[in-house]
């Protein structure tokens, strides 16, 4: 997808395709974090403290429920299943 600036003001804003806010899950009030590495650049959500803990607390749930299942899945002596 090819966009160009639009002017806002004395400044230029990038408008971003609806589409695009849907997919990723931001809207008009989420924080966004703009970056360069020198050459492209990077615009991405703020890391959202609450979504991380809940991650952390699925992640574990999974591995109580799972986690024998997981060192065994990993081991490369058993066979799995196809």
């Amino acid at each position: 997808m090819t966009k160009k600036l639009t002017k806002h003001g004395h400044s230029l804003a990038l408008v971003i395709d609806r589409g695009v806010l849907n997919l990723l899950k931001i809207d008009e009030k989420t924080p966004l974090d703009i970056s360069t590495d020198g050459r492209v650049l990077i615009v991405s959500p703020v890391n959202d403290p609450r979504r991380h803990k809940r991650f952390q607390q699925a992640l574990a749930k999974s591995h109580r429920k799972f986690g024998r299942m997981y060192q065994r899945l990993a081991r490369p002596d058993v066979e799995k299943a196809a």
